[in-house]
């Protein structure tokens, strides 16, 4: 049976020295001289009697201490010292915390660099990284929430960029999924995005689609009077369809 109660507790006065009041199974009330309440759930590890601190009273509430000094046993009772599962999760927070969306941008965009990608790709991306930085650049990247990246791209969407806007969701999407792939998040926010924003409407480039103009292309190609080189990247261009620029600049 409890030796505490919500109405006993309240009524606990200070007294000159710190007590205690005993609940059971460990858990007691630390009373000290300045009026404060302390929970304390007191236990056996490895045969060393230790202490873990379950908060202050009213904030920690008998319910709630009873529930976390439960807790605490069914650690004990599978191997586990509980004293170190909190440390070792305030430590993890602590981490957590200099993870931020600023900082793993920064490392992808590194690893991008280091893969090669073309300098016009990597100055794209690093201005969107900057537009969505303004905003959640500080924050954590696990506190980060749909909503927290809908505002950078809806922004970019109000000045009529609506395929900016779609790329740059895209392009925090990476910074998200390069997170959970090094076990700092564990969903993509952006995800629930893609009906948020609005579609850009598709506009198709002028393009050959009659034969008969096919053939009269190739033929003009073959009376090209210019440089060799040029004649030979035009017929190219006619089988593999390549932007003209990545053709120039392949090796």
């Amino acid at each position: 049976m409890a030796v505490l109660s919500d109405a006993r507790v309240r009524t606990l006065k200070p007294k000159e020295k710190s007590y205690k009041q005993a609940d059971f199974d460990g858990l007691y009330l630390l009373v000290k001289p300045n009026g404060s309440k302390l929970w304390r759930f007191k236990y056996r590890w490895r045969l060393k009697e230790k202490l873990l601190a379950l908060g202050k009273y009213p904030d920690v509430t008998l319910a709630d201490a009873r529930r976390k000094r439960d807790e605490a046993r069914s650690l004990v009772s599978n191997g586990a010292d509980p004293s170190q599962v909190r440390r070792q999760e305030k430590a993890k927070e602590a981490a957590a915390q200099n993870e931020t969306f600023a900082k793993l941008a920064a490392e992808l965009l590194e690893k991008k660099r280091c893969e090669g990608r073309a300098a016009a790709t990597l100055k794209k991306t690093e201005w969107f990284y900057r537009l969505l930085n303004a905003d959640t650049g500080h924050m954590p990247i696990t506190q980060i929430t749909a909503r927290d990246i809908l505002v950078p791209l809806q922004r970019v969407e109000k000045k009529g960029n609506h395929e900016s806007a779609v790329r740059m969701r895209s392009t925090a999407g990476a910074v998200f999924r390069y997170a959970i792939a090094l076990g700092l998040a564990d969903n993509d926010p952006t995800d629930g995005l893609k009906d948020a924003l609005i579609r850009p409407q598709t506009q198709h480039r002028a393009a050959i689609t009659d034969p008969a103009q096919v053939g009269a292309l190739l033929r003009a190609i073959e009376g090209f009077s210019g440089q060799t080189t040029t004649r030979l990247a035009l017929r190219l261009l006619a089988l593999i369809a390549l932007r003209p620029g990545e053709l120039r600049m392949a090796e």
